[in-house]
């Protein structure tokens, strides 16, 4: 069965004497490509967030308590933050095509699963195993995007992709919300798995393994440019640079940043709706909609990010960072302790989504992969993964123990003092710790004995 997944054995060359005969059908096959990873990564955050715009339904209805609603959320992030690293490398070796729609299409009957059971149990194991098939979406393609597009339009290619996720949490605050509040709770789940079940059978039919398998020759020759000289770099040393990354303090210090924006990131993310609802009087289509300026603004944070860094600041990326950093904090700072505005509200949340927009892309990934050796740019995205994820998966567990709940169900107050300190705090130590990068490069460099020595490999 596990053959299913690998990737096709190379066909016999179709255009070995002429490669740039290929380019009409190389440029149809990429537009489908680019279409269905976009389509097909938005909806994997359909299934990934439905416990956001639920759990209060299921609060109100007894289904959970808070602190159950907090494992359920930690028990996802863990297995995902475990699985994606796991799974990057096994996309490496796999037919995406098959390998991506099976994710999706289990992910989807999980969440059809969890709208028709009840008990906390199941629905905190259930949660917890759907976030290893979720992460069966995003290096996946990645990988695909890296074996369609040679070197002059992966960056293009890659940053359109890279907001999907932007696509999929504005359908989920927008479209979700306003299921759930015409159909219940229930609907939550069942709606957006029903969804990503025709959504996978649409990856499944529609999306390529590798040229090489359907006898096509590599992008670089279709379409006549120099040859990828960096993917031929990494056949070389790969082992023992990837080993560099794990003991640099470079990648450590961006881990550690990275880890403690996603904490900022995933507390608004999952517990953003029921803040907006209990402690400003939402109703939860209003909450979806106001949530909805947050993701717009993070697919515009992150497309500016690199412009801004490359015509700005002259390809310098901590400066930019810092920058989105305070964008970060000053959008939570706005929403939590601002005057009481729906409009200042949509503000807020704009202004946080623009700097977690350009933050996933700088602390990412991007900064690192440019400061250690390019033989490891997938061994720091595996990593600094793992750390953002596990750090998501502890915020989960420790928001839903810090907000505090009184009352009996159907009229629950919530107090969420500690946990918006928990939040702001870990934007304050991301900032610190991405301020701090640049000294240790410097300092990295100094005992290296030379300004031009690697700093990561």
């Amino acid at each position: 069965m596990l053959d299913w997944f690998k990737t096709g054995p190379d066909a016999p060359p179709r255009f070995a004497e002429t490669p740039t005969d290929a380019r009409p059908e190389y440029l149809r096959k990429q537009w489908k490509i680019v279409i269905t990873l976009i389509i097909g990564y938005s909806f994997f955050y359909t299934c990934r967030l439905s416990l956001s715009v639920a759990k209060k339904p299921m609060l109100d209805a007894g289904v959970l308590t808070i602190d159950e609603a907090g494992l359920m959320g930690s028990a996802l992030f863990f297995t995902y933050a475990f699985g994606r690293f796991t799974n990057g490398f096994l996309s490496d070796h796999a037919n995406i095509r098959r390998f991506m729609a099976f994710g999706l299409f289990v992910s989807a009957l999980i969440n059809i699963a969890l709208g028709l059971t009840t008990g906390a149990f199941f629905f905190i194991v259930l949660w917890g195993i759907n976030g290893w098939f979720q992460s069966m979406g995003s290096a996946p393609s990645a990988v695909s995007i890296f074996q369609w597009f040679s070197p002059k339009y992966r960056g293009s290619r890659y940053s359109t992709w890279a907001g999907s996720h932007n696509i999929g949490e504005g359908i989920t605050f927008v479209v979700t919300s306003s299921v759930v509040a015409a159909w219940g709770w229930r609907s939550g789940f069942i709606v957006p798995g029903v969804l990503c079940i025709l959504v996978a059978l649409g990856i499944f039919m529609f999306h390529e393994d590798r040229p090489a398998t359907l006898g096509l020759p590599k992008p670089t020759e279709a379409f006549d440019e120099p040859p990828d000289e960096k993917a031929k770099a990494k056949s070389v040393g790969t082992f023992r640079a990837q080993l560099g990354v794990l003991r640099s303090p470079i990648v450590w210090v961006i881990g550690a940043a990275c880890a403690s924006m996603y904490v900022s990131r995933y507390a608004i993310n999952s517990w953003g709706l029921l803040f907006l609802q209990e402690a400003k009087g939402y109703s939860l289509v209003d909450a979806g909609f106001a949530m909805g300026a947050y993701p717009i603004m993070g697919l515009v944070g992150a497309v500016l990010s690199g412009i801004i860094s490359d015509k700005l600041f002259r390809s310098d990326r901590h400066r930019p960072t810092f920058m989105f950093g305070l964008c970060n904090l000053g959008g939570m700072g706005l929403l939590f302790f601002g005057p009481e505005s729906r409009a200042i509200d949509a503000l807020a949340l704009g202004i946080f989504g623009f700097g977690i927009g350009g933050l996933v892309v700088f602390l990412g990934g991007l900064t690192a992969a440019e400061l250690i050796s390019k033989k490891a740019v997938g061994a720091v995205k595996g990593f600094i993964g793992l750390f953002s994820y596990l750090a998501a998966s502890a915020q989960e567990y420790l928001s839903g123990t810090l907000i505090d709940v009184t009352g009996e169900a159907e009229n629950l107050e919530y107090d969420f003092g500690p946990a918006i300190t928990l939040w702001m705090s870990a934007g304050v130590v991301s900032m610190v710790l991405a301020a701090s990068v640049p000294v240790v490069v410097r300092a990295v460099r100094r005992n290296a004995n030379g300004d031009d020595a690697p700093v990561g490999a």
